[in-house]
This record gives structure tokens, C-alpha cells and sequence, in this order.
């Protein structure tokens, strides 16, 4: 197993942010790496470390202005050869369709539940663990 993974978090409010800091803690489960975070507040910055490499998984926050965590999903997801993966953070449980849309694998409400989304991201980083062996 990898000593740590990169989870890239883009939101323009750093209250989400840390809201995914902290919810995720040293590693969101005992059987995946140690994270660190790479932190992005816009759609500009996020497609720079994309391009830059060595990202794991991405959570990006569906509610974030000027530009949305789908519409920038949907945009990676066309752009970055072999994206990771992406949690979206999304407002509404109605969203999640918009979340399909956008080609994220996977998706939880804000505010963020710090179970719920441990169990997300670990899920995401086992399958990029198993894609990359």
C-alpha cells in the first residue's frame, strides 16, 4: 500500500473545506494510506494540480461559485486523461441525478457527515488502489 494519498478538495468556501479536513481526519479508514490535502478555491487551480499529476481522488463541492463542482466534474472528466475519481459534495439529496450527469462516482449531501463521507472516500480511494495494482 502507498504511504499516503492526495485527495484534491475544490470549493470556494474554506468552511467546506475544512468541513472535508476534518471529516476525512489522518485516513478516513484503517485500510486505506494517510491523506493529504491538496486544496483549490477555483475551477482554474483544480485543472493546474490535475495537469500537475499525482492526485488520488477529487471532492468537489456541487454548490461552489462561479463555477460548480458538476460542471467542473463533467469538464475534468472530458479534459484529464485518466481523471480520479470524484466525490461530489452536493446540496440536496434530489441532486444526485445531477451528480450521474456529471460522471462523478460518487456523492453525499453537504453539510458534510463526517461518517457518510469517510465511507464515500475510502470507498473511492480502495477502487483507485485496486486500478493502479
Amino acid at each position: 500500500m502507498q504511504p499516503t494519498a492526495t485527495v484534491l478538495v475544490y470549493s470556494d468556501d474554506s468552511n467546506t473545506r475544512e468541513q472535508v479536513r476534518l471529516a476525512t481526519g489522518r485516513r478516513p479508514a484503517p485500510d486505506v494510506p494517510v491523506v493529504e490535502f491538496v486544496e483549490c478555491a477555483t475551477p482554474a487551480a483544480v485543472v493546474k494540480e490535475l495537469d500537475r499529476g499525482g492526485i488520488d481522488v477529487c471532492v468537489l463541492d456541487g454548490e461552489a461559485v462561479p463555477m460548480g463542482g458538476m460542471g467542473v466534474c463533467r469538464q475534468i472528466k472530458d479534459e484529464v486523461f485518466n481523471c480520479p475519481p470524484v466525490l461530489l459534495l452536493i446540496g440536496r439529496p434530489q441532486d444526485a441525478w445531477l451528480a450521474t450527469w456529471s460522471r462523478a462516482e460518487a456523492a453525499v449531501t453537504l453539510p458534510v457527515e463526517p461518517v457518510e463521507f469517510a465511507e464515500a472516500l475510502a470507498g473511492l480511494l480502495r477502487t483507485k488502489r485496486l486500478q493502479s495494482a
